[in-house]
């Protein structure tokens, strides 16, 4: 018979991924660490919507497919943030959420200003 997804196997690469954002907290402890990752994270962001920008503009036709695609990613991440907002443990991962977007809004909003 077949068995729930809800129990995965506990392998190793189980056991490392589930560690992942422990050992990201942990890291980030250190104040220049942390701004060294939502730098990273802000910088990561604005390069997509620049891309996202750039190729949709590029091509001409997919303007309101790239802005769907904006949009989706946006409510998206709004969605996620107020799951996070309720657990105090989760502040990095709401900050880097928060930069990414902030990151994406300022990338497109600079293709904008290019195309003037």
């Amino acid at each position: 018979m077949y068995t729930s997804l809800t129990y995965l196997q506990k392998t190793r690469l189980h056991h490392i991924l589930s560690r992942i954002p422990q050992k990201i907290n942990h890291w980030a402890i250190n104040p220049w660490r942390r701004i060294s990752l939502l730098a990273i994270i802000l910088l990561t962001g604005f390069l997509i919507g620049t891309l996202i920008g750039t190729v949709s503009g590029a091509f001409g036709l997919m303007d309101p497919i790239a802005a769907l695609l904006i949009l989706a990613i946006i409510e998206l991440a709004l969605r996620v943030r107020r799951y996070l907002y309720l657990y105090p443990e989760q502040r990095l991962a709401l900050h880097m959420l928060d930069t990414f977007r902030i990151g994406l809004l300022y990338g497109l909003l600079l293709e904008g200003f290019k195309l003037i």
